[in-house]
């Protein structure tokens, strides 16, 4: 009996967030994301709706004339601190 019960436990889905809490998640993961990029031209951000369970991931493509610089940024959903990588060469 105690194993039916905890299986049923672990099949129950998790309590999700709500779609708000999502796309604010988002917009915060696209500021911290946006403040650590350098250099003249376009910064364009794709944010990962979700992420990974500890991390928040975003593309971002800075773009200058004819050339495109793309790097990803990785956001730490607990201490809500970003890094960006170095740029992917071509």
């Amino acid at each position: 009996m105690r194993l039916a019960a905890c299986l049923a436990l672990l099949a129950s889905p998790a309590t999700a967030s709500s779609g708000e809490a999502w796309a604010q998640f988002r917009v915060e993961v696209a500021a911290a994301c946006l403040a650590l990029v350098e250099g003249p031209g376009t910064a364009t951000i794709e944010v990962n709706p979700f992420g990974s369970e500890s991390y928040g991931v975003a593309l971002v493509t800075l773009s200058s004339g004819d050339e495109a610089d793309r790097m990803i940024c990785v956001y730490d959903k607990a201490s809500r601190r970003a890094e960006l990588s170095a740029p992917f060469g071509e």
